[in-house]
């Protein structure tokens, strides 16, 4: 619900209108292509990654696979990874992944671990084999995003298995076959999202017990003007913000799938404060 005592005229009101219709457009639109913008694939083997869970020190494999099925991320000079490496935020630069569910493995001691199953493009999987400074940015983007997305914390020490191309077995996945557009109109060739501040952020839930019906954030973007200047795009599990120009840049997976449909946005010009109202599908179990 929005509070109308927050719009503080007819132009705010505007824009408020404006920032609602454009996340709106940008869901639909998500959901019409869905099938044809997704396909399930068969990756291949790629590297092995052997590390542990924090603070528990269990064991974590990751599985970097590889299939021509997942867009190859925009171009990136060794130089600008170099530059990028040294920036706050790394993980800013845009690598198009799938991030597989958890399963349960054996590992050469016969011991119980957790698996994960990471798709990358095949061209830029190859590239990063023959640098080993590319390999590690893949490994670190890759760990930041499972991280993300399943609420993990996992310990950067990690090994690459020389003998091991994948542990378990390689199993379908639902990809998304090309970039959400929003993402591709970030990408001037000036400037990329390593220029942007990460915003300070909340996330909560309502109701605050029992089941949660709304999932609800709230961004501060301190120095931003107008609803006019941010691009929000709400995925099922994950929220993409920009401010342009480069100003912030907030891209988070949260632990809920939401209705990307009904979702609403507002942005309260006073207090510079940006809030999405997500209704809660499914939480986890």
């Amino acid at each position: 619900m929005t509070d109308s005592s927050l719009l503080n005229s007819e132009l705010e009101l505007q824009q408020q209108e404006e920032l609602y219709h454009q996340l709106l457009l940008q869901t639909m639109g998500n959901l019409q292509t869905e099938t044809q913008d997704s396909k399930v694939i068969r990756p291949q083997p790629g590297v092995c990654v052997k590390t542990f869970s924090e603070p528990s020190k269990e064991k974590v494999f990751i599985n970097i696979c590889q299939s021509n099925s997942v867009p190859p991320p925009p171009e990136l000079s060794r130089e600008e990874l170099v530059e990028l490496l040294q920036s706050e935020d790394p993980s800013s630069y845009r690598v198009p992944m799938s991030l597989g569910e958890p399963h349960t493995e054996v590992d050469n001691n016969s011991q119980g671990c957790t698996a994960y199953d990471v798709v990358i493009n095949q061209d830029f999987f190859q590239r990063c084999q023959k640098d080993p400074l590319f390999q590690q940015f893949v490994i670190l983007v890759s760990v930041e995003g499972l991280e993300n997305k399943y609420s993990l914390q996992l310990n950067r020490d990690w090994k690459v298995l020389k003998n091991r191309k994948f542990l378990g077995s390689v199993t379908e996945q639902n990809i998304r076959t090309k970039s959400r557009p929003v993402i591709q109109e970030l990408q001037p060739p000036e400037k990329s999202a390593a220029c942007a501040k990460r915003p300070e952020f909340s996330l909560f839930v309502e109701p605050p017990t029992g089941n949660p019906e709304y999932l609800i954030a709230e961004i501060k973007l301190p120095g931003v003007s107008s609803s006019r200047s941010l691009v929000l795009d709400v995925g099922e599990d994950q929220l993409v913000l920009t401010a342009r120009p480069w100003l912030y840049h907030l891209d988070i997976f949260h632990p809920f799938f939401v209705d990307q449909d009904n979702s609403v946005a507002q942005y309260n010009k006073s207090t510079q404060i940006l809030t999405i109202t997500m209704p809660v599908v499914s939480s986890p179990s």
